[in-house]
Parts: structure tokens; sequence; C-alpha cells
């Protein structure tokens, strides 16, 4: 393997220019393309090859390696290498941990383009495809919305389908996709480029793995049919990057149970730019689009310009990342108490 690998896998000038400092110490570039438990699995331009990080770097949420990062890495005499730091992400997908929690999680680093990927079933709902689009808005990436399976339904189910996906997508391309036909396939076909990095996003089940398959052009995702509950089955278990032949790295990622908000006003605000532009006129600057009278969001709503649920669910968003800055001030001015933490003794038998 060469340097040239390093060039499939995005490797540019200003990921040159950012490792830079590192090449001086004797280090090696690497980009990790999957995690699993027992370290990194990470692709330089010596080979593939499993990594480790010292721990100080693994205790760090937001700093520790996450798939898609350029890493500089010391080459060990056992054939791996220990992760020494991990340099600066051109975007990077948070979301807010799983559980309740306030902690963040990267999810994948260094991405170009999200495909979000929800399927002509029960799957498709508008306000997942909201809640999908303002963390992959406010990663840096850019997003396109893929409804798989278009194969399974008439025109009138496809047609609706697309109609309700449109409304919430704004100015994001929204594509039909058949795997099993081909339909679709030359328009996903378009996102992918050498060294560009594609991520697939979506609930389990809806077809992220045989997209892969198709575009990889052989079964390297196992796959599994959608449960008789309309429940998809998760079949990815880890994030991974895989080279894709002809050019471009698709990183697939597993069926997401959970997809909380995590510092994403400005990702919110670009998936509702139809719902901020009426907020900028109503007659208050602090309202809430509930009740309050000059409100030309609830006007739009009254005039049939805007759908009630599509400002619902802004609302419902917006109270969620307002619901994470609370708690997060809570949290700091907990850990500025100077108040010594109670003592708590056990007591044995009888007082």
């Amino acid at each position: 393997m060469s340097s040239t690998v390093l060039d499939e896998l995005g490797w540019d000038a200003a990921v040159a220019a950012s490792f830079a400092p590192f090449a001086a110490r004797g280090l090696a570039p690497g980009r990790v393309i999957a995690q699993h438990r027992g370290g990194y699995a990470v692709s330089t331009a010596g080979g593939d090859l499993l990594a480790d990080a010292p721990r100080s770097l693994r205790s760090d949420r937001v700093r520790r390696p996450a798939v898609g990062d350029w890493i500089a890495a010391e080459l060990r005499a056992d054939g791996k290498a220990t992760v020494r730091a991990v340099l600066p992400r051109h975007s990077v997908f948070v979301r807010k941990a799983a559980g309740d929690t306030m902690r963040e999680q990267v999810v994948a680093a260094n991405v170009d383009v999200v495909l979000v990927v929800t399927s002509l079933d029960d799957d498709l709902k508008a306000r997942r495809l909201e809640r999908y689009l303002a963390l992959v808005l406010e990663s840096g990436a850019r997003p396109a919305i893929i409804i798989s399976k278009v194969d399974l339904d008439g025109d009138r189910e496809r047609a609706l389908a697309l109609a309700a996906t449109v409304a919430v997508a704004s100015e994001t391309p929204v594509h039909l996709l058949s795997s099993r036909s081909g339909e679709g396939l030359d328009e996903i076909r378009s996102y992918l480029a050498p060294g560009r990095t594609v991520a697939l996003l979506g609930s389990s089940g809806v077809g992220k793995s045989t997209l892969l398959n198709v575009l990889l052009g052989s079964e390297v995702q196992r796959t599994a049919e959608v449960r008789a509950d309309g429940k998809g089955r998760h079949t990815t278990t880890t994030r991974e990057l895989f080279r894709i032949p002809g050019g471009g790295i698709v990183l697939d990622t597993p069926g997401m149970r959970e997809m909380q908000l995590w510092e994403s006003e400005a990702g919110v605000d670009e998936a509702f730019a139809d719902v901020v532009t009426l907020v900028e006129e109503c007659r208050f600057p602090d309202c809430r689009h509930e009740s309050e009278p000059g409100c030309a969001v609830l006007a739009a709503v009254e005039a049939g310009l805007l759908p009630l649920a599509r400002v619902e669910s802004f609302r419902q968003l917006r109270a969620e990342l307002e619901a994470n800055d609370e708690r997060a001030e809570t949290k700091r001015r907990a850990s500025r108490d100077p108040r010594p933490e109670p003592t708590f003794v056990r007591r044995r038998g009888p007082r």
C-alpha cells in the first residue's frame, strides 16, 4: 500500500498541513476506518493495522478517535500502532449520548455527504427526517434524503411519500431508490468521487447495508428483512468505512434507536429555514409561536401556508435544545460549588 491509498481515503492539502507538525516527530498519518472493542482499525500508507490509544485520549469523549478521523500514529515493532493525536475535523457528526446523560457522542468525522435513508413503509416519518436533517446540517456535511424500497408499492404510494418528504426537505435533494431494480442508483453514485466520504444514516432495516453491497458489487455487509411488526432488524453492528470501486468512501452506520440533539441550534434553524424566516417577522422577539398576537408563524399556519405539525416539531426541537442548555448550566454551577460533598457513614445495628 502506498500514499495513493491515503489519497483515495481523502488525504488533501488541508489534512497534510495539519499533519506536518507530527511528521516532524516521526509519526505516521492514517485514517480510522472502524472501531472495535479491542481498538481501532486504521489505514496507513503501509497498510491496514490495529491501533490503540492512550487512556488520556480515550477518556475525552470529544477528542478520542472516531470513525473517519485522520490521526497521527506511532508505528510499533509488533506491527500495531498507538494513536498519539487526532487531526482537526472538517465536519463532525455529534449526538447526545443515549440515555439520560449530559454527554455528547461523536458518531463520525470528516464526512462530506450524509445520505439519510428511509424506506417506503412505516419508517417514513416527517418528524424523524427533520431531526436527522438538523443533526446533519449541524455537522458541516451536506445532506440528501433517500427513499428506499420504492419497488414495494404502487405509483400512488410513491407520489405521496415523495410529496411528504419534499415538504420537510427544504433545499435538501430527495431521491427514490430501489436496490433491486436499480432505480435511482445512478443518482446515488453521483455523490461518490475519489477522496469523498459519504455516510449512510437511518433506522434499522431501511436498506443501508443492501445499498452498500450494491455499490461495492459484493455481499460485504449482512442484511436482513424487516420483521413482521414492521421494525427493522439490526444488521450492521459497527461504523466502518468502505472504499468503493471507481472512487469514493462509504461509511455504513448501525441503525440508531436514539437520535437526540446536542448543541444543534444552527442545524435546527437551517433545517427549518422556512419557519425561521417567519420568526423574524413576529411582533415580539421572544415569541414562542403558541398564541401570541402578531405571530407571523401562526398566521402562516392559519393561511394554510405552513403545516402546524412542522411548527410543533420546530418548537419541540428548540425546547429540547433549551433543556440541554439548562441542564448543562446546572451541571457547570454544581462543579463550581465550593461546598464539600456530604459524607455518608453506613451505620451497623441499632443506634
